[in-house]
């Protein structure tokens, strides 16, 4: 009994606080819910937001490193949100097998991507936010030579979307909504 009436009193005394904890999560998660079907709205804010990031970097001459970090950080996220959830190399081992067996498989398999396009701005924006935040401390300013960063950024970029390239080619699928046929009324 003396366990349970300490843990009541604990949370007694802590209700004040969880409360308020409870009312701002409660309170952001309502005008996050707000925020999902203005796909527009979200990524120019985010545009904005990534704007004023670079700014700050630029005019202030610092902060590379957590810019490079950023930039690295939403690389790999486009590429998780240009990626298949099931690895496609699989599915067309087992049509290559299913069609050996005699059996055709028209059945339609959308694409479903790794990481959702909400997720994907969800997770971008609160890195810039991040990034910026952490802009204001001058002991994150690690002093290094940009142009390196920079040309290696570029080097990764164009490797790893390379890569990328070559796999929708080569598994022929297409991740972006662009040719594609929209029905409207």
């Amino acid at each position: 009994m003396d366990i349970q009436e300490d843990f009541d009193k604990n949370v007694q005394a802590s209700t004040p606080l969880l409360k308020h904890w409870n009312q701002a999560l409660s309170f952001y998660r309502f005008y996050l819910d707000k925020v999902v079907p203005k796909v527009k709205e979200r990524w120019i804010g985010l545009a904005i937001l990534l704007f004023m990031f670079l700014l700050r970097v630029v005019t202030a001459q610092g902060w590379y490193v957590v810019c490079y970090s950023l930039g690295i950080f939403l690389l790999n996220q486009f590429l998780a949100f240009l990626t298949p959830k099931f690895d496609v190399s699989l599915q067309q081992d087992e049509e290559n097998k299913e069609l050996e067996a005699g059996e055709r498989s028209d059945e339609f398999r959308p694409f479903i991507r790794r990481l959702p396009e909400f997720k994907f701005w969800y997770n971008s924006a609160r890195a810039t936010v991040l990034s910026c935040f952490l802009t204001l401390f001058p002991f994150v300013d690690i002093p290094v030579f940009w142009p390196i960063l920079l040309i290696y950024f570029v080097v990764l970029f164009a490797l790893t979307m390379r890569r990328q390239i070559q796999h929708m080619i080569k598994y022929n699928y297409i991740p972006l909504d662009i040719g594609k046929k929209k029905y409207t009324r």
